[in-house]
């Protein structure tokens, strides 16, 4: 009888130990695991629902997630404009949901659709804009043309088309100056 019970007790050490290094090695793949998940991964499940962004130079824009690029995000704000934001100037996100997208599900196109890319779209429309540097300055006017690491806009009023007699300067901005461009 006594030989019964440790036997018993002795397999019943065992499967605890077993568990445990099962929970263990799932623990540890789990964090591995997570370790490969990019922003845009998280970003990607919450595309139309709302969200708070905290941007550099920007503060908190409220939105509802239109799109995700791999350096970008969409916002379709309540009063019914876009904001692009250059994802290295979010600060912070509320409101994302609980799950992620696996890691480089996008697909090779999409991974190409970057921050240029984007604004290459507002180049191609002459869509007036207001541009927020990462220090909280603007400028108003049209984007002209993108290139691989900069963008170029002709200044002029808010609002106003783009005519020679309106533009008060072209600036040259580094992309990674660039928090986010709303459509004016």
């Amino acid at each position: 009888m006594r030989w019964d019970e440790l036997f018993d007790d002795m397999e019943a050490q065992y499967e605890a130990a077993q568990a445990a290094e099962l929970a263990s090695e799932v623990a540890d793949r789990a964090r591995r695991e997570l370790g490969t998940v990019r922003l845009v991964d998280r970003l990607r499940p919450a595309v139309g629902h709302p969200v708070v962004v905290h941007v550099a130079g920007g503060g908190p824009t409220e939105g509802t997630l239109a799109a995700v690029g791999p350096d970008w995000l969409l916002l379709a704000e309540s009063v019914g404009r876009e904001v692009l934001v250059a994802l290295p100037a979010v600060l912070s996100i509320a409101g994302l949901r609980a799950q992620s997208a696996a890691a480089n599900e996008e697909g090779r196109v999409a991974s190409r659709l970057t921050f240029a890319f984007a604004l290459r779209g507002l180049v191609r429309d002459r869509w007036p804009v207001v541009m927020t540097y990462l220090d909280g300055s603007t400028a108003a006017g049209t984007l002209d043309r993108v290139g691989f690491d900069f963008v170029e806009i002709a200044e002029h009023a808010p609002g106003e088309p783009r005519r020679p007699h309106a533009i008060r300067a072209v600036r040259t901005v580094p992309l990674a100056a660039i928090a986010s461009v709303r459509r004016a």
